[in-house]
């Protein structure tokens, strides 16, 4: 599905800030992580919030996270949601908006956990959070049918990473894996990563393949539980990927969603024309954005029933 041919001015407002931010970055390239990290949670600010969607502060698998439930009656099922970050910056207060609206638009509750983060904390400790968290929705008496895993960026790929994980380690698979502009390729070689270069405003291939590095440490670029390119996906449940046109990683979105359907799992595919990196980030402003989030909801509640 292509969607969105002519960007919104709320849209557009969205690469400006990209681009704000990558200018203090290239100002400040000394930067230190936690002075990058309190930058990173900035950016929750060009979200709306979510109306009537409530926040509670749990422990999961023995993480904190938040606990968002939706407003009006007959919730069904859970959302994981894993922010996105580069796996080194981020939590569940910058994404908590966004996960926010997807808990309403699919009426689903939405578990947003604060998993750890490199490079105190490099692979697999994100990947161990994130699957003791979904045995904890098992033991408070969630089924795997109605669970959802989701993430944007790199928190697309432990959305992913993490069924991986549990197909592994013999443990009933969720329902559903929704992927927002997702960072799979860790060796960031494919072809948008050159081509949408210009027109990305924020994620650029020096960034990444630094916090590829920081994240793998002593393992590989192509392990199949850090790049899930190189997984064999027979047997995943149905995924929703969304992508924007002018993002570095969109191939990464593209590649994945084909072999994902040569592998026989069902894909829902969504490249949305002239938008940024996690344009959902504009959820309640930009038109494309909230668009983008109902389509999801609408369709991870069908795979929740």
């Amino acid at each position: 599905m292509v969607a969105h041919t002519n960007p919104s001015l709320e849209s557009q407002a969205l690469g400006q800030l990209y681009k704000s931010k990558a200018s203090r970055l290239d100002a400040t390239s000394k930067i230190g992580m936690e002075a990058l990290r309190s930058m990173y949670e900035e950016e929750q600010s060009c979200t709306s919030e979510a109306p009537g969607v409530s926040y509670e502060d749990v422990v999961a698998g023995g993480r904190p996270a938040l606990w968002a439930t939706p407003p009006g009656p007959n919730v069904h099922g859970v959302i994981m949601y894993f922010h996105g970050g580069g796996f080194s910056v981020g939590s569940p207060n910058s994404h908590r908006k966004v996960a926010g609206h997807l808990s309403k638009a699919s009426n689903s509750y939405a578990l947003i956990l604060d998993y750890r983060l490199a490079p105190e904390h490099p692979y697999p400790a994100a990947l161990d959070d994130t699957t003791a968290a979904y045995r904890w929705l098992l033991e408070r008496g969630f089924k795997p049918s109605q669970i959802a895993t989701a993430g944007d960026s790199a928190g697309g790929n432990l959305a992913t990473s993490t069924v991986l994980r549990l197909r592994q380690e013999g443990v009933p698979l969720p329902a559903a894996i929704i992927s927002f502009s997702p960072w799979y390729n860790l060796k960031n070689d494919f072809g948008t990563m050159t081509s949408n270069d210009a027109r990305d405003m924020l994620v650029h291939r020096h960034q990444l393949d630094d916090m590829a590095a920081t994240y793998v440490g002593k393992h590989s670029l192509v392990d199949p539980l850090t790049n899930p390119l190189y997984a064999d996906l027979t047997g995943l449940p149905p995924i929703y990927i969304a992508v924007g046109s002018d993002e570095t990683l969109e191939d990464d979105g593209v590649i994945f969603a084909d072999k994902a359907r040569k592998a026989g799992v069902t894909v829902e595919f969504e490249r949305a024309d002239g938008q940024q990196h996690v344009y959902v980030f504009m959820a309640g402003r930009a038109p494309e954005a909230s668009l983008t989030i109902q389509r999801v909801g609408s369709w991870v509640a069908e795979q929740l029933r």
